[in-house]
């Protein structure tokens, strides 16, 4: 399951526009942390949602978003994606949900609740337009490399192709038997199945989750305040904005191209995300002078 997961971001942040008095910084700080209304309304969402999953009221299978071509896809699951969360793991939707709370309020209250919510649902969509060009072209590579050993299937074959998409999840040992009785038709068959299984669990497995909508806001805050120091408990020391943005976007364009087996984080959702939140930031600033002047 391809589910689109932000790292934790457990900090606290403060306001480096010179040295306020401390009852100036006192009050700014507190009015960061206040929850604005379509903040609260996500949050609540997000939350409300994640429990109906794991109550079983709504599934994975018809919200989250497959892949076009696949049988389970419906247009619907473009918007429906970005509101549900792996129940496998409670960090998925707590480290979504603890940065939509840092950095989302002081966004919404720039811009208000209405272009806020328009510029979350435009950057959680971009995420999936540009997640899903990059899944097309791997789902690609994948059928021709399923179609290549379905006609000429080998011990060996069947050895790189299970490492590659499906490391640790098949039986090792089989791959041994296989490659002691190459010619045996039963294990040939089998290898086949196995490979057949693999290529349509990876075709039909969906991508969720609010990360792409998240990373865009990430970029806004990084666009929009860009000196403000943000504080990392791994990493105790100030650092702004602009470069955190910089650094967790350089990591998840490599991290995206250079793919570990196992690695089920949909790294170009969140830069999706990003560019276009970088896109809706710029036109918005233009149209924005433009009006004033």
């Amino acid at each position: 399951m391809a589910a689109a997961r932000a790292a934790p971001l457990r900090l606290r942040l403060r306001y480096s526009f010179g040295l306020p008095k401390p009852g100036v910084y006192h009050k700014k700080r507190k009015r960061m942390f206040n929850i604005t209304p379509m903040v609260r309304n996500l949050l609540i969402i997000n939350v409300v949602i994640y429990l109906l999953q794991l109550s079983g009221v709504i599934s994975i299978q018809d919200f989250a978003l497959h892949y076009f071509g696949s049988d389970y896809f419906r247009p619907v699951q473009l918007l429906t994606h970005m509101f549900m969360h792996d129940t496998q793991s409670w960090g998925h939707i707590f480290s979504n949900m603890f940065s939509l709370f840092i950095f989302g309020p002081l966004l919404e209250r720039f811009w208000g609740s209405q272009r806020f919510l328009t510029f979350y649902l435009i950057t959680g969509l971009g995420a999936s337009i540009l997640y899903s060009g990059v899944r097309a072209y791997e789902l690609n590579q994948l059928e021709q490399e399923t179609v290549a050993y379905l006609e000429s299937p080998s011990p060996i074959g069947f050895h790189n192709y299970m490492e590659e998409h499906f490391a640790g999840g098949y039986e090792r040992s089989f791959a041994i038997e296989y490659q002691r009785n190459p010619d045996n038709q039963t294990f040939v068959e089998e290898s086949k199945d196995a490979v057949r299984y693999v290529f349509n669990r990876i075709y039909n497995s969906p991508m969720l989750g609010a990360s792409g909508a998240v990373f865009g806001i990430l970029m806004a805050f990084g666009m929009l305040f860009p000196n403000l120091e943000l504080f990392l408990l791994f990493l105790p020391i100030p650092i702004k904005a602009k470069y955190f943005v910089l650094l967790y976007g350089a990591y998840e364009l490599y991290a995206g191209f250079n793919r570990v087996p196992g690695d089920n984080v949909a790294h170009f959702a969140h830069l999706g995300g990003m560019l276009f939140a970088y896109i809706l930031v710029r036109m918005w600033q233009r149209n924005d002078y433009q009006d004033n002047y």
